[in-house]
């Protein structure tokens, strides 16, 4: 009976709602739905938008007939995808780089197509069935046997040969091959299965396979490596396609089919990102493999019988049992000037919509550490602007520095307020996002491109959306560009926000390839995952070139508990860290540093001697605020001593109190904890120590200039410098 009371209920409040509010509701969705029916039509019209197909009749007719119909396309997508106006900026560059995409794989699909209409005519047809003898000749100079042959030929015996032809070859020729490779496996005692097949797809040439080594000198092969080459050159020219072809068909007028060797494997199962594979024998870790659908992914366990790989792009378009191609290096990233401000990925693909990026060097993601030998003492300060870390925890080039804090204390705030206090100081930083929001990491970008940061400033954006491999590679990725700078003798600060959810995509890709869990259910070597990678951040010796990477990882807690794994795992690695209290935070005090857990081991080695001078009993004066504060909390008599000291406490808390894109220089630092600590600003409330704080350094700067140059100098005060010091502050009157 309640469920039929319920269900009558409903149904009276449903039918209320619809005879007293239908028009309400129609007016309020009639906007909404007229925008989604019109994005539904745009994105239908785009869809149908297709780029022609070009057969050309001879190659000597470089430039298709067809290509200003593929302009006339191209200009109609560009003005399609600009006239959306239901989506916002970033999303519209985000649309017109998938169409970039889209429309290059359009133009080696025509290619592709083109070239294989041509070369089944003559005069190509018997130029390409001539050289298949030179073919086979150089071909079987080339082959070998793997190591990976010969462990299957210890369990098997046999090995499988498989020669493919675009056409039907000769009997000698297949002869030729069988004899050869006999002989090659019956000089390790084994046995060959030769396997002839015809495959029209090659286009042309010969391809050879022993095991798992493919000699492949086919017009596909050709092509493949041709695409490869230009396919991340930007598309400048309304005639893309036509400048392809033609470059294409000019050096295929002269070209000898070329022999490549490359490995090939196959797929077993594929879920969830994950990728099992056998073959591949001879790979190793950390290597790229290539699907057959175009996606890439990374070696990331090696197994008896199976080789298990993470892929960076989308993994649906992968079937099991397709082939998986050895790519033949460790994972890289481009690297140089021009990524510096620019948004790319973890692969250093641009995802901010602004074009191509032209960088000619790449480098690993994976790469040996400088040697002790090979560094130099952090002896050098990288200033931050902010009053309580230069002062109190202060950061040298070439340190790695930890953020700990709970999660909304101001972590990501201090890097960025870091990023935008380099400005000028001829630093160049790198910031790796991992698992942020979208709309988190574009406005940061946007907060750096305001404060003029961003023309120094990379960011590699590995967000929650993005998978967890591109998440696991992210903080590498970030690093190899940071070391391209720093082996060439520039300072680099890089940040990596945060590595908590970096340690939770590689747990995640760690159970997804079945290994052992561990405490918190985290694999075994995540303390060697991140100390690999924080050892890579250091201060070169002047025979290196002087360069340094310094490193300001960041790892959220919980509950303000910093002995669970991952924390504690990066604060031994690390060398020294800002423990950010969400109790602090929450009363206001901004940053939220808590004195007594943070501690630099470089110290004063990384401060310059004013500042080290300036703020040598600070720490003692915090210390001794925060226990007297919690010792009279509860009590209401006190004696003036206490007071005093309350009351000085208060006042240096509250001067370290800073307002976020305000970073300050060292000077300004150093001569307001001097103002404070010397009692000063004594007669100043609470309140207003902001106020005096703003109007104390315009007053130097333009009562007292020939002293502020000496303090920029950075050198310790003397007797008469500190005289000068007090002169000048007793004349200051906050508001004057």
């Amino acid at each position: 009976m309640k469920i039929q009371y319920v269900i009558i209920n409903f149904l009276i409040l449903a039918a209320i709602i619809i005879i007293f509010a239908r028009k309400t509701i129609i007016r309020l969705f009639k906007n909404r739905r007229e925008a989604i029916l019109r994005d539904l039509d745009e994105a239908e019209e785009l869809e149908k938008t297709e780029l022609p197909v070009f057969t050309e009749p001879m190659l000597e007719e470089s430039v298709p007939e067809n290509a200003a119909e593929l302009a006339e396309a191209k200009k109609q997508t560009d003005e399609k995808l600009a006239d959306i106006h239901s989506f916002g900026e970033r999303e519209c560059k985000e649309m017109r780089r998938l169409m970039i995409q889209k429309t290059r794989r359009k133009f080696f699909d025509a290619l592709k197509t083109s070239v294989a209409e041509v070369f089944v005519r003559e005069p190509y047809l018997s130029v390409m069935r001539a050289k298949e003898a030179d073919q086979i000749d150089r071909i079987l100079s080339m082959i070998k046997l793997t190591p990976g042959d010969m462990s299957y030929l210890r369990r098997h015996d046999v090995l499988y040969v498989t020669l493919t032809s675009a056409y039907t070859l000769d009997e000698a020729l297949v002869k030729k091959v069988d004899e050869a490779t006999t002989k090659l496996l019956e000089s390790v005692n084994g046995k060959t299965s030769l396997w002839v097949r015809e495959d029209p797809s090659l286009i042309g040439g010969l391809r050879l396979r022993i095991g798992d080594t493919v000699y492949d000198g086919t017009v596909l092969d050709e092509i493949y490596h041709y695409h490869d080459r230009v396919k991340s050159e930007p598309v400048t020219s309304e005639d893309a396609y036509g400048e392809v072809y033609a470059a294409f068909a000019s050096q295929a007028r002269i070209h000898s089919p070329e022999i490549r060797t490359y490995q090939l494997g196959r797929v077993i199962q594929i879920s969830d990102g994950i990728c099992w594979m056998d073959g591949l024998a001879d790979i190793m870790y950390g290597e790229v493999v290539e699907f057959d659908c175009g996606e890439r992914g990374m070696v990331l366990d090696i197994q008896p019988e199976r080789i298990g790989c993470v892929i960076f792009g989308e993994y649906e378009h992968i079937d099991s049992g397709s082939p998986v191609r050895r790519v033949g290096r460790i994972a890289s990233v481009p690297v140089g000037e021009g990524l510096l401000g620019r948004v790319v990925d973890p692969r250093g693909n641009p995802i901010d919509g602004e074009g191509y990026i032209h960088c000619t060097e790449k480098r690993p993601i994976e790469c040996k550490a400088p040697g002790i030998l090979d560094r130099a003492a952090v002896d050098k300060p990288l200033h931050t602007g902010i009053k309580a870390i230069d002062a109190l925890v202060p950061i040298g080039r070439g340190q790695r520095e930890l953020i700990i804090g709970d999660r909304q204390t101001g972590k990501s705030a201090i890097a960025v307020d870091t990023i935008i206090n380099q400005k000028g100081k001829d630093v160049i930083c790198i910031y790796v996002a991992i698992g942020q929001k979208d709309t988190t990491i574009a406005d940061i970008k946007d907060k750096l491109t305001k404060y003029g940061a961003m023309e120094y400033t990379t960011i590699v954006a590995a967000p929650a959306s993005g998978s967890a491999a591109t998440q696991y590679i992210a903080p590498f990725a970030g690093t190899a560009m940071a070391e391209y700078f720093m082996y060439s003798g520039r300072d680099v600060l890089i940040i990596y926000d945060d590595l908590s959810k970096h340690a939770v995509a590689y747990r995640e890709l760690s159970l997804l390839l079945h290994r052992p869990s561990g405490r918190e259910a985290y694999p075994g070597d995540i303390f060697y995952l991140h100390s690999r990678l924080l050892e890579r951040s250091a201060h070169l010796s002047p025979e290196l070139g002087g360069g340094s990477i310094t490193a300001l990882p960041i790892i959220e807690t919980l509950a303000g508990d910093i002995s669970a794994y991952i924390p504690t795992n990066v604060i031994s690695i690390t060398d020294g860290q800002i423990f950010l209290e969400a109790d602090l935070f929450h009363e206001g005090q901004r940053p939220a540093i808590n004195v007594g857990l943070s501690v630099s081991r470089v110290g004063g080695a990384a401060q310059t001697k004013l500042m080290k001078q300036m703020a040598s009993s600070l720490r003692t004066k915090l210390a001794q605020y925060r226990e007297l504060a919690d010792f009279t909390q509860l009590g209401s008599d006190i004696d003036e001593t206490t007071r005093i000291t309350l009351d000085s406490g208060a006042r240096l808390m509250e001067a370290l109190k800073q307002n976020r894109y305000q970073p300050l220089e060292d000077w300004q630092q150093a001569l307001l904890l001097f103002a404070v600590s010397e009692g000063y600003a004594r007669e100043v409330p609470l309140d207003r120590m902001d106020s005096y704080e703003k109007g104390l350094f315009p007053y130097f700067e333009s009562e007292h200039t020939s002293l502020v140059h000496k303090l920029k100098t950075g050198a310790k005060a003397d007797g008469t410098l500190l005289s000068e010091m007090r002169a000048a502050l007793d004349g200051y009157r906050m508001g004057e």
